[in-house]
């Protein structure tokens, strides 16, 4: 019986590499896109097996609500949280219906899709949960003269790091896994729409991306950064994250006594 992977943003960059890798392997799939033609193409392209379109607009909780209902009425075996909007703005110039979409997207959508495909898994005792965020989840501390301000897009890239890494320690011992995918700057449309012209930038293939993933989840890594090669560094931002963590204490801290 051939397994079943639900892809949003399955029609272009990193959710195509991973529909036609998946395809490739035998997967069944639910590709899930706002661009009806380019999923016909996607179902054109595999007749080797069964690709469902699922035409809808993560943006909107219409759309959103359309994919949960697919996540937990199909066997999903593996779910790929893809799908991006590109809306780098400082926050003072991000529109509000710009940040809802944003939010809607990379916070809200996995995190209801991941919910309504978690109880059939939990069922079969088996399954895996890949977000897509990115390393600029890591950039916070970085100073205003490193990168333009896009506040709310690093939040959310934030969020769906520390999402997936407590998702996978509730999940502990279910046979279910979860990765938080990191990839740096990728050869995709992505930057595109954005206006950005990256063309001179090296850039990542959204097929090495997959390849990271795929690889990663036979590792048994939580996080997967794809052009990060020493792991220790990884490692040790996790470590501090942890101790200050544990270094809270109900008294007031020194710093802050007059």
């Amino acid at each position: 019986m051939s397994k079943l992977a639900l892809v949003t943003g399955a029609t272009s960059g990193i959710g195509r590499a991973f529909a036609e890798r998946l395809a490739t392997d035998g997967y069944d799939l639910i590709a899930v896109g706002r661009n009806t033609d380019r999923l016909k193409e996607l179902v054109d392209a595999h007749p080797e097996v069964t690709v469902r379109p699922v035409t809808a607009d993560l943006s909107t909780v219409a759309g959103i609500d359309t994919v949960a209902q697919t996540a937990a009425a199909e066997p999903v075996d593996l779910l790929v949280n893809n799908a991006g909007v590109a809306h780098y703005m400082a926050l003072a110039d991000l529109p509000a219906d710009m940040a809802t979409e944003l939010v809607h997207v990379k916070i809200l959508a996995p995190a209801l899709l991941t919910r309504a495909a978690l109880t059939g898994m939990q069922q079969r005792g088996t399954g895996t949960i890949v977000n897509v965020a990115g390393m600029i989840a890591f950039s916070g501390p970085a100073p205003s003269s490193v990168m333009p301000r896009r506040a709310v897009y690093a939040g959310a890239l934030a969020n769906l790091l520390t999402f997936s890494q407590t998702l996978s320690a509730e999940l502990e011992g279910t046979g279910i896994r979860v990765q938080a995918l990191l990839p740096g700057v990728v050869a995709t449309e992505f930057h595109t729409r954005q206006g950005m012209d990256l063309s001179a930038i090296p850039r990542m293939s959204a097929d090495d991306v997959v390849t990271a993933s795929l690889r990663g989840l036979a590792l048994g890594e939580v996080v997967t950064a794809p052009g990060v090669e020493n792991d220790d560094l990884l490692q040790a931002v996790f470590a501090a994250d942890l101790a200050a963590f544990g270094a809270q204490s109900p008294t007031l801290a020194s710093r802050y006594r007059t």
